[in-house]
């Protein structure tokens, strides 16, 4: 057992045997767990505590941002001055998402068109 599970284990029994522990929402009830299974043992403590804490995996990041840009090129004019460094981001973050193996379809409108023929055919 590593040294900070030794510490939080300790931690843990002590609050148990003051009694911190009793009054707690939700005592007795089963615990609604996050699938983690995909993740490497190793790595599970340290991704909870980051979506804990509201961060996001850097390839979802990248995913928010590449819509925030492409929204935001929507609303300016192509000679806008930095219309091109803008653009420029855009690719760089579609790029780093298909690297990352995910569809960058999202940013071109091609999910909403095949949606909605789906949904015109039924």
């Amino acid at each position: 057992m590593w040294l900070l599970d030794q510490w939080a284990e300790r931690h843990i029994l002590d609050a148990q045997k003051k009694g911190e522990f009793d009054n707690l929402p939700g005592r007795g009830e089963p615990l609604a767990l996050d699938d983690d299974s995909h993740v490497p043992p190793e790595l599970r403590a340290g991704y909870r505590l980051l979506k804990n804490a509201g961060c996001l995996p850097p390839e979802l990041e990248y995913r928010r941002e590449a819509l925030a840009l492409a929204d935001l090129l929507e609303s300016i004019q192509d000679d806008h001055p930095q219309y091109q460094e803008l653009r420029r981001r855009l690719t760089l973050l579609e790029f780093r998402l298909r690297q990352a193996g995910l569809s960058t379809d999202f940013l071109h409108g091609r999910y909403a068109e095949k949606l909605l023929q789906k949904l015109s055919e039924e």
